[in-house]
C-alpha cells in the first residue's frame, strides 16, 4: 500500500539528459499523477520538488520529482486522488479494479460526472481469473453479489455463480471542494470493458474487448458495445448490446457529430478499422450498417509497416484515399469478422486502440504498429459526403500522422483525447516507465506525465466540458486522479 501523500518537500535535483529525436522535437513538460492509499481529498502541489527531466523544448516547464514516488509533474501542477480500487461505493459495492477508458460530463450544480470502464474478466486461467475476481465490484469472494438485482446484469455467469466482472462505474466529482461526492456501479455483467467513447447526444459508449461466447461459463456472447447515461441515480442501468455495430475485440469508438457515424478500433494484431452508419443518427439501438475501411491505392491493404511482412510501406506523412466495404454476419460467431473483411480488401491495422473525434477529423492509435513496433497514430478525415453516394467523388483520406521510431519519445500509444488547446493527449500502454505524451498539430511530441510509481499504463485521459481539469486512470493498482495546473502556459 502506498503512503499517504506528503506536503510539498524539496529534494535534491536529479537532472537527466533528454533523449533527442532527429525527426521530431521531443518536449519534456507537464505530467499527471497517480496512486496513493489516501482516499482522494488531499491536494498535492509539486512546486517545491526537484527537477528530474531537462526539457529540450519548454511547454509547461520541466518535470519535477514527486517525493512520494507516484508521478512527476511540472511546477505549479497538482493532483487529487479521487478514487482507488477497493473503496466502498454509495451502492454498497466496492470500486472495481483495472480502470481504463473514461468520459467526462457536465453535471448539475457545477459537478463533473465521470463514467469509467473496468477491464475485468471473470473467466480464463485460474490464476488470472482469481486476480480479476479479487478486483471485482462484488468483493473478493463474491459476497456482495447477493445485494444486486441480477436482472440488471448482462451476464450472471453459467457455472459457478460468478458473474462477468466488467462494466462501468460512475463517479461524481465536485471541483469546488475537490471531493468525490459519490461513486457507484452503473453497468454490470459485461466482459473486459476496455475503452469507449463519448456521443454528441451526451452518453458514453463502453466497449467489450472480448471474443467470449456462450459456453465455458458464459450465458451469452460478448464483444459488443453498450450505451451508458451519465445519470446520478445509483440504480444499475439495463444493459443493451448494440449487436449491429458488430461483435469483435473492440477497443474504442468515436462519433462524428456532423453525421452520427461511429468509428471503431479493433485491438488485434490483424485488426480492421470500422465505421457504423446508423439507421437513425443518435439512436444506435435502431441498427445500421457496419463497414470496414479499405484504401483506394492498389495493393495497399496493410498499414502496419512490419518488417518482413512483404506489404508495401505506408510511410509517415502519407495520405491515401479510402473506400468502405460492407460487412455481413456482423455478430461473427466464429470471431472471423476481421479475416472476412481483409479477404474482401479491407486494410490491416496493428492493434487499434484509442480514438477521438475533433475539429472534423478522427485520430486513432495503433499500439504495435510501425517498423519498430513502437506504435502509430493515424488521422482519418471523413468525406464531405461521408456515408452517402457523394462519397465516391470525394473519398475520405487516411494519413499516417506519427510512427514512433524511439521508445523514449513514444511507445505503445493507447487511449487518447484532444485537449482544450488542440493537442492530442496520448496515454502509453507499457509494462513500465509509462508516460502521457502531448502531440501538437504539427506532430511535435512532448511529455505530459511520467508514472514513476507502479509504472503501469495510464488510461482514460479526458477533460470535462468547460473545465481545464484533466482526469486520468492508472490501471494498476487502480487509481483515478484529477490534475490541475497552469495549462494556459501551453499553446
Amino acid at each position: 500500500m502506498m503512503a499517504e501523500l506528503a506536503n510539498d518537500t524539496a529534494k535534491t535535483m536529479k537532472p537527466t539528459v533528454p533523449t533527442k529525436n532527429p525527426r521530431r522535437r521531443f518536449l519534456r513538460t507537464s505530467a499527471l499523477a497517480a496512486g496513493s492509499a489516501f482516499f482522494g481529498l488531499k491536494r498535492y502541489s509539486l512546486s517545491a520538488c526537484a527537477v528530474v527531466t531537462m526539457p529540450s523544448l519548454d511547454r509547461h516547464g520541466p518535470l519535477l520529482e514527486d517525493p512520494d514516488g507516484i508521478i512527476d509533474l511540472p511546477r505549479g501542477f497538482h493532483y487529487r486522488i479521487l478514487s482507488r480500487t477497493g473503496d466502498p461505493m454509495a451502492d454498497g459495492l466496492v470500486v472495481p479494479g483495472f480502470p481504463d477508458g473514461m468520459g467526462a460530463f457536465e453535471g448539475p450544480d457545477g459537478k463533473i460526472v465521470l463514467i469509467r470502464n473496468h477491464e475485468l474478466e471473470s473467466k480464463g486461467l485460474p490464476i488470472v481469473a482469481n486476480r480479476f475476481r479479487r478486483a471485482g465490484p462484488f468483493g473478493a469472494r463474491n459476497e456482495l453479489f447477493a445485494t444486486v438485482d441480477r436482472s440488471k446484469l448482462y451476464d450472471v455467469g453459467a457455472d459457478d455463480g460468478f458473474p462477468s466482472l466488467g462494466g462501468t462505474t460512475t463517479l461524481v466529482y465536485d471541483p469546488s471542494t475537490g471531493e468525490t461526492v459519490k461513486q457507484f456501479l452503473s453497468l454490470a455483467g459485461t466482459e473486459r470493458n476496455c475503452a469507449g467513447g463519448l456521443t454528441p447526444w451526451g452518453t458514453w459508449l463502453t466497449c467489450e474487448e472480448s471474443d467470449a461466447t456462450a459456453d465455458g461459463g458464459f450465458l451469452v456472447d460478448h464483444g459488443y458495445t453498450f450505451e451508458v447515461s451519465p445519470s446520478l441515480d445509483t440504480e444499475l442501468q439495463t444493459p443493451v448490446a448494440l449487436e449491429e455495430m458488430g461483435r469483435f475485440r473492440r477497443e474504442a469508438v468515436a462519433v462524428d457529430p456532423r453525421t452520427g457515424i461511429v468509428y471503431q478500433t479493433e485491438d488485434r494484431r490483424d485488426g480492421l478499422f470500422y465505421r457504423f452508419i446508423p439507421n437513425v443518427p443518435g439512436s444506435l439501438e435502431q441498427g445500421g450498417r457496419l463497414q470496414a475501411l479499405a484504401l483506394t491505392e492498389p495493393g495497399l491493404t496493410d498499414t502496419r509497416n512490419w518488417r518482413g511482412s512483404g506489404a508495401p510501406a505506408f510511410p509517415e506523412g502519407k495520405t491515401a484515399g479510402t473506400t468502405w466495404i460492407d460487412m455481413d454476419d456482423v455478430r461473427s460467431p466464429k470471431d472471423d469478422l476481421r479475416e472476412r473483411g481483409h479477404d474482401a480488401g479491407a486494410c490491416l491495422f496493428a492493434r487499434g486502440e484509442g480514438i477521438w473525434f475533433g475539429d472534423g477529423v478522427c485520430y486513432f492509435a495503433c499500439t504495435s504498429g510501425g517498423h519498430a513496433r513502437l506504435g502509430q497514430i493515424f488521422k482519418y478525415t471523413p468525406s464531405p459526403g461521408e456515408g452517402a453516394a457523394a462519397e465516391a467523388q470525394t473519398p475520405g483520406q487516411l494519413e499516417l500522422f506519427i510512427e514512433s521510431t524511439d521508445g523514449n519519445v513514444l511507445e505503445g500509444a493507447d487511449n487518447l483525447t484532444i485537449a482544450p488547446w488542440g493537442d492530442l493527449i496520448v496515454c502509453e500502454d507499457r509494462s513500465r516507465n509509462s508516460h502521457i505524451r502531448g502531440v501538437t498539430p504539427d506532430g511535435d511530441i512532448y511529455d505530459l506525465a511520467h508514472n514513476v510509481g507502479s509504472g503501469t499504463e495510464f488510461a482514460g485521459a479526458c477533460f470535462a466540458p468547460g473545465s481545464s481539469t484533466m482526469f486520468v486512470n492508472i490501471q494498476k493498482p487502480g487509481i483515478t486522479l484529477a490534475i490541475d495546473g497552469p495549462w494556459t502556459r501551453g499553446p
